[in-house]
């Protein structure tokens, strides 16, 4: 196959997980109260890592037919991984690890891979048409040690090669997946063995890059000694043979090995500070084939893998440590980055707006997260409070009816009245939004205890947490503290909890407010570090105000993801105005709007004087005539532009 043909630049073969990483660093997993869950495995961690830096990476794996694995090919699907060789296996459950951090030397981990779907993998896996569209095989050493998962890696490899492919080898082991050692010993990186020796030179011949650690490198090449062991390798290969020496950076061999480690061809290497080294080598595989499969100087490919390393080692996890590219560039690019890596504000917010789950270039919402009002309703009707939540689960209904399957459109929905709609929204993929504020309050208060992390560790990850701020920049000293305090901890407790955070800023009535004062407000917010993901704002036909919006959010946070209108229960012709001025800011992504779409219906509805689907389509039409209106107004202005 011509290389024009190949759509892929690398397939990674082998081990998928789920990991689950204890949160508490510096104690025992026997002393672990929660854990993190993510997606692990070492050829899935560098395909994540590869996808991350751009290149094109494809995965062969199996996983259960269970929650886990589905978790596993959705996470895949969201990082652009192509899940073309991944099988749901029906009969097997998907892999779990144990992981933990111990200190700075040890990381216990367990595996829980008893009859484990990827290591049921056949040669029968392996498909031939796939394989030819990719520029790479990745294997994976641990792999080699089931006969059937041996024979697909062959089958893969030889593929490779009869379609001008390359062959890399991630020597990858473990010797607990061997069975060297007992259960509890994870961590265990060598044990030497002959017969595992053996396994794994089988596949050398095939080889154009062979990478390990010098443990790694003593069991491949069947001696303790690295420089020994690097020519026993030699012997059989003429692969490109890298050496990782974790702070020491990397040594790579495109010829004959010299009599030193240092004599090898090195990369700028990054002395930081290590908080988990698991992940470390997936995330320098991943920097690795970046360059190399772009053909860059060995020097530039050693740099970039001990950079993508040392990012990694520096945070929590491992897939979701990865860096991306703009993340990359940025490391690169800098000489001032802190020996704590992870404090680095700027490195680390890149990383979290670049990581973000999903594009919205659009995104129209039905905002029904209302508490005070619906309390107002029940009032003014003499509604059994316990109709709400059925009522809000008629406004999902609503927004089923017009988006019909399409992300671009989304939901507001609390906790208190409107959690059995945020229950029912996970089985749809619309955007979901979820209030902390404590209604009405100013200063900020929270609905919740007094530590909001504690509660937002409880929510779903694809919750947005949504915050409306009562705000003006004359507000009295004292009063602006108290709230900026609060938003302080509210943004951080996000980023923490890994919940993307929508702040929503409303001036309170009578107080004054020309083009410069939501401008003025998001400034304060952006120098206090707070940089949500979403802005919820007020409507207005003042153009230079949006401009002014705009021009502060690209100077302070050009990887936001936009501002939405909201309604402030104006009639659906006053924000048909509204719609056609800030669709000409492209900063403006679409609107959240509640009272306008569901008011005088819900009145109507928990009154009894109407039922459950003249409600549904009395809100699906409002709503819908808002969105059309929207994307008529957006399209004809890109038209015009």
């Amino acid at each position: 196959m011509a290389q024009h043909d190949k759509t892929l630049d690398l397939i990674a073969i082998g081990r998928s997980s789920v990991d689950l990483y204890g949160q508490q660093a510096g104690g025992r997993l026997e002393d672990m109260a929660s854990f993190a869950k993510y997606v692990g495995g070492s050829p899935t961690n560098t395909a994540i890592g590869a996808a991350r830096l751009g290149l094109k990476a494809g995965l062969v794996t199996r996983v259960g037919a269970d929650h886990m694995g589905r978790f596993i090919e959705e996470q895949l699907v969201r990082e652009g991984v192509d899940t073309g060789g991944v099988v749901s296996d029906p009969d097997r459950l998907t892999a779990l690890v144990i992981l933990g951090i111990r200190d700075r030397e040890t990381f216990p981990l367990i595996f829980y891979r008893e009859n484990a779907p990827d290591m049921a993998l056949t040669e029968a896996d392996i498909d031939a048409d796939w394989i030819g569209r990719s520029r790479s095989v990745v294997l994976s050493g641990t792999h080699l040690s089931q006969p059937g998962v041996l024979a697909a890696s062959l089958k893969a490899a030889r593929l490779a090669k009869a379609n001008g492919a390359r062959v890399v080898l991630d020597i990858d082991y473990r010797p607990v997946l061997w069975g060297l050692t007992a259960r509890e010993a994870g961590e265990n990186r060598f044990v030497a063995n002959d017969k595992v020796t053996a396994v794994l030179q089988q596949v050398l011949p095939l080889c154009d890059l062979i990478v390990g650690t010098e443990e790694e490198i003593h069991i491949l090449g069947g001696a303790t000694d690295t420089i020994g062991a690097l020519r026993n390798i030699r012997r059989i290969s003429q692969a490109l043979l890298v050496c990782k020496r974790g702070a020491d950076g990397c040594s790579a061999f495109p010829g004959p090995i010299p009599d030193s480690l240092g004599d090898g061809v090195v990369g700028r290497g990054f002395r930081i500070e290590v908080f988990n080294v698991l992940g470390a080598g997936d995330a320098f595989m991943a920097g690795f084939l970046r360059g190399w499969l772009r053909d860059l100087a060995l020097e530039k490919c050693c740099e970039i893998a001990n950079a993508a390393g040392a990012i990694v080692v520096s945070r929590h996890g491992c897939a979701p440590a990865m860096a991306t590219w703009p993340e990359m560039e940025h490391f690169l690019g800098r000489s001032d980055l802190p020996f704590r890596l992870r404090d680095d504000d700027q490195l680390e917010h890149i990383h979290w707006a670049t990581t973000r789950d999903g594009v919205h270039n659009e995104l129209t919402v039905l905002a029904v997260d209302h508490r005070s009002q619906f309390d107002e309703l029940i009032a003014q009707t003499g509604a059994d409070p316990a109709r709400v939540p059925a009522f809000k689960l008629l406004a999902l209904r609503a927004v089923d009816a017009v988006a019909k399957g399409d992300p671009r459109f989304g939901i507001l929905a609390d906790g208190r009245y409107g959690f059995d709609t945020l229950a029912r929204a996970a089985d749809y993929p619309y955007w979901i939004g979820r209030p902390i504020e404590l209604p009405q309050s100013r200063p900020l208060q929270f609905e919740c205890s007094a530590d909001v992390a504690t509660e937002l560790a409880e929510w779903p990850l694809n919750h947005v947490v949504k915050c409306l701020v009562f705000y003006h920049p004359d507000d009295p000293a004292g009063l602006r503290e108290a709230q900026e305090r609060q938003l302080v901890r509210l943004a951080d407790a996000c980023r923490k909890t890994r919940h993307e955070f929508l702040l929503e800023v409303i001036t309170p009535k009578g107080m004054a407010i020309d083009s410069g004062t939501i401008a003025d407000c998001l400034q304060r917010f952006y120098a206090l570090g707070i940089k949500p993901d979403w802005w919820k704002l007020e409507p207005s036909d003042d153009v230079a105000a949006w401009r002014n919006i705009e021009a502060v959010i690209q100077r302070h946070d050009p990887w936001c993801r936009g501002v939405v209108l909201l309604g402030l229960s104006a009639p659906i012709e006053d924000l048909l105005v509204s719609i056609e001025v800030a669709a000409a800011i492209p900063i403006i992504k679409g609107f959240a709007v509640g009272r306008t779409i569901f008011y005088d219906v819900a009145r109507e509805w928990l009154a009894g004087r109407m039922g459950d689907s003249a409600a549904v389509a009395a809100m699906a039409s409002r709503f819908d005539t808002l969105t059309k209106a929207w994307r008529r107004a957006r399209g004809a202005r890109e038209r015009a532009a």
